[in-house]
């Protein structure tokens, strides 16, 4: 009998051992005031993208949307012209994250996919409960699809996308959009999403105790982001739980150490029950919340050159 446990990328390690040696710890979100919490992630963003060149074409804008304006820092590729575009959503549980610390991913995916970015810095929780980050990335995409050519991009080849808990804006998104027979969206990129308020699965018992997404911090940030526990089963919240058929096709990735491990393999098989093309692809030995992490593991990389490679090939132009 093996107790030795599941294997751990070795970079995975290092890379923790090194931003404790440099303070770049993170206080328990569910202790530490909110903007205690929000400053240091921030500063692990900082660290995460030193280095990370800029396009050539990138610009901070102020697009409307229901609840106010919405800022957004629009990527364009540095080659081509009107590209298809990415609306994409930052992770951070719907209570923290920011454009600035998603820059190097971003720039990173556009060069590598040809495909310009949008990312949206949607309203938080607990200032903004739901449904208002939703609502917001909603009215973004559906701006893009009309009114995206001004912007420089194809309005007519778009995708969703996001890591975490934007992954689960983009998936509500793609579904609300659909709903609204809107077909310019034509892929999601969904990065080790929560797509269910179930924290009690499996893989959220085997890997949701301890550092890192517990499932003591999962519980309070439904508790932050939700208004009342009934809307735990809106699928606007947990997207999961909405008509699948006649998304777009999707690309999911998860690590295998990740809690939320068993929402991306249930997401993957209601995609299938609903006819939706997907991939499912798994990143052995790393765990939540990676992807933002190229510059110092190579799993991280090979993820986003793989992302990058599904989206390219996604929104490649439709032959006459």
């Amino acid at each position: 009998m093996n107790d030795a446990g599941p294997w751990v990328d070795p970079e995975l390690i290092a890379a923790g051992r090194l931003l404790q040696e440099k303070g770049f710890v993170v206080p328990d979100r569910t202790k530490a005031p909110l903007s205690a919490v929000r400053a240091a992630q921030d500063r692990v963003g900082a660290f995460l993208g030193e280095g990370s060149v800029p396009l050539k074409a990138e610009r901070d804008l102020q697009l409307p949307g229901p609840h106010g304006q919405v800022p957004c820092r629009l990527y364009l590729p540095d080659e081509g012209r009107a590209p298809p575009l990415i609306v994409y959503a930052h992770g951070g549980g719907f209570m923290q994250g920011s454009l600035n610390s998603w820059d190097a991913m971003l720039r990173e995916l556009v060069r590598q996919s040809g495909v310009a970015a949008l990312s949206v810095d949607y309203k938080l929780s607990p200032e903004h409960r739901f449904p208002k980050a939703f609502e917001e990335m909603v009215a973004v995409t559906r701006l893009m699809a009309r009114d995206g050519a001004g912007f420089g991009i194809d309005p007519a080849r778009l995708a969703v996308g996001g890591d975490s808990a934007g992954a689960n804006l983009a998936l509500g998104t793609a579904l609300s959009l659909r709903d609204e027979g809107l077909r310019a969206v034509r892929f999601m990129l969904l990065i080790y999403g929560v797509y269910s308020t179930d924290s009690d699965s499996p893989s959220w018992q085997r890997f949701g105790r301890g550092a890192g997404l517990s499932q003591t911090q999962m519980q309070w940030i439904w508790e932050t982001y939700l208004e009342r526990p009934e809307q735990k089963q809106d699928w606007r919240a947990a997207p999961i739980l909405g008509n699948l058929q006649g998304l777009p096709p999707a690309h999911l990735i998860v690590g295998s150490l990740d809690p939320l491990f068993d929402d991306s393999h249930r997401l993957a098989g209601a995609l299938a029950d609903a006819g939706v093309p997907h991939t499912l692809k798994v990143y052995d030995g790393i765990n939540h919340g990676f992807i933002r992490y190229g510059r110092l593991i190579g799993a991280a990389r090979r993820a986003l050159a793989d992302c990058a490679a599904a989206l390219a090939t996604a929104m490649a132009p439709i032959p006459a």
